[in-house]
């Protein structure tokens, strides 16, 4: 008998835990969810460190940072940077410094607030219309509010609400969703110009509070507008860049969706695996090819500053084939008869020295050995 009255009151104990639990934080059975397009930090930390065994093991430097100062959870929990009584609250409820982590009290997500240039990226263009995704780990009704950074941040620096645009450029009420609650695949989606008059690293950051309660997510999305069509760079071993979850970007009228790179007709690179080594005037570059298929294939050169003082720009030039360049991110690409010639991006132009970077691009044909020349200015 005293057995039996002990279990029932240790289950009774178990309960009460349970409900106090779910009562400080209601979050964790409700909402949750995060942007997908173009991708959070924890978001596209997750798809970085998520290994084959289903361990967290991040690649890239940044989100392996993050994980360092708050542990997987961090990225186990991508979609619950929340704040149960945030009440869309902004200035003055999350501090300066914070707007990347939301202030979350639940989980730790602190180190996504990290002032750092190597976060993974979503390449765009300015004033073209995309579709926005968020997931929806948990379906509620709401809106959606996305913010664009001023020109005068900079990524070497965290995050503060004087760093925003004073309005969101677009707002959503209720959209529409597709997919199953719980997982990857279901998600809110809208359609949505970008802000115009944009280039280099910027942050979009969104906002998304439930109607039916005081819940309030808060995203960072690292992004450069370089005339990118939703590719992701920064994921995965090597950074290689790879089509978002929404890579279509379609522009708005009168706008290009591909970055100022204009080929002449049945001409682009014959890039292959050549190491490549040009050094011209402190620097070098070498291309190699991240994937190909039938008709097409996707290139990076890494250009590297091969002497002891930092460089503020530089040029990548070689030999046009028989194919079509299609995009070209991390940089703006110009055509002169059988030659193409990529430069710097406005944010990647200063190379320390001994120190590397890289630009990407896309093209039709079959890859080749293109021999590089670089110059550094």
């Amino acid at each position: 008998m005293r057995r039996r009255r002990n279990l029932t009151l240790t289950g009774l104990a178990a309960m009460a835990a349970t409900m106090l639990v779910v009562a400080l934080f209601p979050s964790l059975a409700t909402a949750h969810g995060a942007m997908m397009m173009p991708g959070s930090r924890t978001y596209l930390c997750w798809k970085d460190g998520t290994s084959s065994s289903g361990d967290i093991q991040p690649k890239n430097p940044a989100c392996a940072a993050a994980v360092a100062k708050n542990g997987p959870n961090s990225l186990y929990n991508w979609f619950a940077v929340l704040r149960s009584d945030g009440g869309g609250r902004m200035a003055g409820f999350i501090p300066d410094g914070k707007l990347c982590s939301g202030g979350a009290i639940v989980y730790d997500f602190s180190g996504f607030d990290l002032a750092r240039n190597d976060w993974p990226v979503t390449h765009l263009t300015s004033g073209a219309n995309i579709q926005f995704r968020y997931n929806k780990w948990a379906a509620h009704p709401g809106s959606f509010r996305t913010y664009i950074t001023k020109d005068s941040w900079s990524p070497t620096r965290a995050l503060a609400w004087s760093d925003l645009e004073s309005t969101p450029f677009y707002t959503a009420q209720d959209p529409p969703s597709v997919g199953s609650v719980g997982s990857e695949s279901g998600y809110y989606y809208w359609n949505a110009q970008l802000p115009s008059g944009k280039s280099g690293r910027h942050i979009i950051y969104s906002v998304w509070t439930r109607s039916d309660s005081q819940e309030t997510f808060y995203n960072c999305s690292d992004v450069v507008f370089d005339g990118g069509n939703g590719e992701v760079t920064g994921v995965g071993s090597g950074g290689n860049p790879s089509p978002g979850p929404s890579p279509s970007v379609s522009p708005s009228p009168g706008t290009s969706p591909s970055p100022g790179t204009s080929p002449s007709p049945g001409t682009s690179p014959t890039p292959g695996t050549s190491p490549g080594p040009n050094p011209s005037n402190g620097c070098s570059a070498s291309f190699k090819t991240v994937s190909s298929w039938g008709g097409g294939f996707q290139g990076e050169v890494t250009v590297k500053n091969t002497g002891s003082s930092t460089i503020n720009g530089w040029s990548v030039s070689w030999n046009l084939g028989s194919t079509t360049i299609n995009s070209v991110w991390s940089g703006t690409s110009s055509v002169s008869g059988s030659t193409v010639t990529v430069k710097n991006a406005a944010w990647n132009g200063g190379v320390a020295g001994g120190a590397s970077t890289t630009f990407g691009f896309t093209a039709n044909g079959t890859p080749g050995s293109p021999a590089l020349t670089c110059t550094a200015t």
